[in-house]
């Protein structure tokens, strides 16, 4: 499967498709230095976002958000990228600053719902984004009862 959509940083990246089922605010809702979705209301909380392909309709919350995007990226514990349905300054700002400050940087995407959608019924399956194309690797299951 291949969806494109609109780069809204440029550049590569691979992992396993996460994709969040309620939006979570990055303040107070992901912690910075396990990369681990944090906020005990979630119902994903727990879960690792660190080397996974993060897909999320939306975000919500602080503006303080770009603040703990740019501590993941610089902790090394972020997403290896992100696909949204709708863009976000916020979170963006702390992707460009953390460049700014020569820190590793990860690729996002906007999609459609429908690409949303179609991402959410390959979870799981290993992904990779680059420059505005996200692709997911599907294998065709083994035909029955061949040799």
């Amino acid at each position: 499967m291949e969806l494109t959509g609109n780069a809204l940083h440029p550049g590569s990246g691979a992992g396993r498709l996460f994709v969040l089922r309620k939006p979570v605010s990055f303040w107070g809702g992901v912690d910075p230095l396990k990369g681990i979705v944090a906020d005990p209301r979630h119902p994903q909380h727990g879960k690792s976002l660190c080397g996974r392909i993060l897909v999320m309709e939306r975000t919500i919350g602080s503006s303080s958000s770009s603040a703990i995007m740019l501590e993941l990226l610089r902790n090394r514990v972020s997403p290896a990228g992100i696909v949204l349905g709708r863009p976000d300054a916020i979170l963006m700002l702390g992707i460009l600053v953390a460049r700014e400050l020569g820190y590793p940087t990860v690729p996002v995407v906007q999609v459609d719902e429908s690409g949303i959608e179609r991402l959410a019924r390959a979870e799981g399956r290993r992904a990779t984004i680059t420059d505005g194309v996200v692709e997911v690797v599907v294998r065709p299951s083994p035909r029955q009862g061949s040799a």
